[in-house]
Order: structure tokens, then sequence, then C-alpha cells
């Protein structure tokens, strides 16, 4: 997929600055196929290996790298108009345009395609249908459907979608040389929204409302995107020379050997009982903390590299990482419905083991459907959109620049 826009229309006198990485595909293509992995581990047992089945469970936190992925790309625009009076800030109703076509059609089809062929999903209340194709799951109790459970990060995701706006016009006022506080603030939001789960265990929602799923409680994995967005912009367009600090962040950031140790280290943190049971445990509002900051931390590692650094990534740039990040999206969206058909082509219930012979069927036929997905519907909406933007106007033209999440 040619990845869509996000900004408004650069000014001519704008400086240009890097708007697309194509490894960025590649690493989208990874965060996907960890999220079916962990589902996979979770629903043959395999979570239950010693040693492996804690790193197999804990990969939940694809989801993490999927919200820095987000975070990074979409205020990018946001951080780099802050430092530069040529860079217009984006144009909110043209970002949510753009989300909506990410997000909603191949998402409904995924949905309206599970409640009437997914025999565990038939016969499912009006209510159910409404919750799950407006992506209000996670505010509506016992409405996570068969096959479509996955989506409760969706709704977390698109409830940032609507929040970065706000974030965005609220740090507004933090320009040219007053930018040097927009990190610590969003440093400082982060800590703050560590209190989220104790907060929602104060209150006490309704049984069923699982309020830590709601997008203040995962704010943290969207700020190391959003942080390490004003860190790059920082050094790249900064009309005055970047403090030292910031200069020494941004090239740690970029040392591939020493990020690596950190990813390792607090994925490694992320797998104990400091971050929770890996499944459908119950976490405590101190392990819940653990896991946003392990995560939070985990994200930021793997992505730094690949913005900070020069050089190559052969693995992530090859074309089947290429492609397999176009359809990242599908494979997230389609993978525990094919999940649940596979265990019939098997033969034997949930469950009951067999892991890599389900990985492995389940990885191939995901993959075939997110292609279709990605040609049928995905890019044909891309494409459309673009078109009505073109007959609109320049207003509406497509930046220089491209930019997707998801």
């Amino acid at each position: 997929m040619t990845p869509e826009t996000a900004e408004t229309p650069a000014a001519p006198d704008a400086p240009t600055y890097r708007r697309y990485f194509p490894q960025l595909e590649g690493m989208r293509a990874v965060a996907s196929i960890g999220v079916l992995t962990t589902h996979v581990a979770f629903q043959t047992r395999a979570v239950e290996w010693p040693v492996l089945g804690p790193v197999l469970g804990r990969l939940d936190l694809a989801v993490a790298l999927f919200f820095a992925l987000s975070g990074f790309l979409l205020w990018r625009p946001w951080a780099a108009a802050a430092r530069h009076p040529g860079i217009p800030e984006p144009t909110v109703m043209r970002y949510l345009r753009h989300r909506f076509v990410r997000i909603w059609p191949a998402y409904t089809v995924a949905v309206v395609a599970v409640f009437l062929l997914l025999p565990h999903a038939r016969g499912a209340s009006l209510e159910v249908w409404i919750v799950n194709l407006t992506l209000t799951q996670v505010y509506v109790p016992l409405t996570l459907a068969p096959g479509l459970t996955q989506m409760w990060s969706l709704s977390v995701e698109v409830a940032f979608y609507l929040l970065l706006p706000v974030i965005g016009y609220a740090l507004a006022v933090l320009r040219g040389a007053r930018a040097r506080h927009r990190i610590p603030l969003l440093l400082a939001l982060g800590v703050l929204s560590l209190g989220w789960a104790g907060l929602v265990t104060a209150i006490g929602l309704p049984e069923g409302v699982e309020g830590k799923n709601w997008v203040f409680g995962h704010l943290p994995w969207f700020l190391a995107g959003l942080i390490l967005a004003e860190l790059t912009a920082t050094v790249e367009l900064s009309v005055a020379e970047p403090s030292r600090p910031v200069r020494r962040v941004v090239a740690l950031s970029a040392h591939r050997p020493l990020m690596l140790a950190v990813a390792v280290v607090f994925y490694a943190l992320a797998c104990t009982p400091l971050a929770g049971p890996v499944g459908l445990g119950d976490l405590s509002d101190w392990q819940y903390v653990g896991k946003m900051v392990f995560g939070a931390i985990a994200a930021y590692a793997v992505l730094a590299p690949l913005v900070c650094s020069g050089g190559e990534f052969r693995f992530l740039n090859s074309v089947p990482m290429t492609m397999l990040g176009w359809w990242s999206y599908g494979i997230f969206i389609w993978h525990l419905a094919v999940l649940t058909c596979v265990f019939s082509l098997v033969g034997i219930p949930s469950f009951h083991g067999r892991f890599v012979q389900v990985w492995l069927l389940t990885v191939v036929l995901t993959v075939g459907v997110s292609a279709a997905s990605y040609a049928f519907v995905e890019d044909p909406c891309r494409r459309a959109l673009s078109r009505w933007e073109r007959r609109r106007g320049p207003k509406s033209a497509p930046a220089s620049g491209r930019v997707r999440t998801r």
C-alpha cells in the first residue's frame, strides 16, 4: 500500500523533512505477526511452556509497538510545525478523513463477515453489532465478540486519533524557542496517566467494563512515539542549535546495539510477574503500571534506531517485509477469525496444543485474506479519497510526504 498522507500541504518556503520511513513498514509487519503469535500461543496453551511460554504470551506488547508507531507518525507534523514557522499545523478535518478511510472500510467488512459467517459469532444482538461497528467495545460491557476480541486495541487507537488534535492544540503555543518545553510536558502527561489504573479501581465502573483498556491508561505507549517525534523534529528542524541533552538522547537512540539491549531487558521484565500474568489473568494496579512502563520503553527502544540512525535496514526494507507491512492492518483485523477456522481445519478444539501447526496455518491463511483486503478494500478506498481530494483543489491535495499507521 502506498502510505497515505496525514499532513497539511506544506507552504512553498517550508523546509523539507523526512516524512516516510520505509523500514517502518517492515516493523509494522513484525508487530502484526507478534499479535497473531501471542493469540495462537494462548489458544494452544503454548503460554504454559516453561521459559518460552511467557515470552510468547508477552508478545501482546506488539500492541505497544503499534501504538508507538501511530504516535510517532501522526505526531511528526505537529512536532515539525512547532519547530519551523514555514510548516503549518495539520488540518484536522483532513486528518480525520484519512483516519476514517484507513480504519473503517476494511474493518466493517471484517465485522460483517465474522457476524454472518463465523458460527461462534452468529446470533449477535443489535447492540453487539452497533457497538462493534462503531469501535466502542471497551465502553460497553460484554460486547467483545468471538473472532473480534482483539479489536479492543483498535477501539483504543481510534480514541487516540480523536485525542491527538486536542493535545496538538493544547501545545500549539509552544513553538519556536518555547518548543523546548514540549517534551517535558509530554513526559509529565505520561507519568500522570500511570495513575489511571488506580483511578479506575477507586471509581468502580459497571461490571464488564474494563476501564484499564481505555486510551488514558495506554497513553504511555502512544507517548513513546510522540516523544520520539519531538526529538527527531528538534534535531532536523529547529532554527537554533538543539540543546546538548537533546543531541545526546538522539545519539543514544540511534545506537542500535544499545537500543536492542534496552528492548530485550524491558521485554524480559515484562515477562515477569512485575507486569502481571500473560493471557487473561487479572492485573493489579501496580502490575498494570509496570506493563505500561515496560511496554513504552521497549517500544521506544525498538523504534528509535529505525528513525534516528542512518544506514540500511535490509530485512525490514526487503520486498516480503514491505508487502507484509502493507497487509499488516488486514493481518490484525482478520487473524482471530482465521484462527477460529483453523482449529476446525486441524480437527482439534482450541486449548489442546499443536502450536506450530496451528501457527503456520493461521499465518498462511491470514496473509492471504489480508492481501485480498488490501487489494479490494483498503487500497481502492485510499485511492478514491485521493481522487476526491484532488478534485476539490490544492487545499485538499496530498502533501509530498507519506504517512500510514496500522
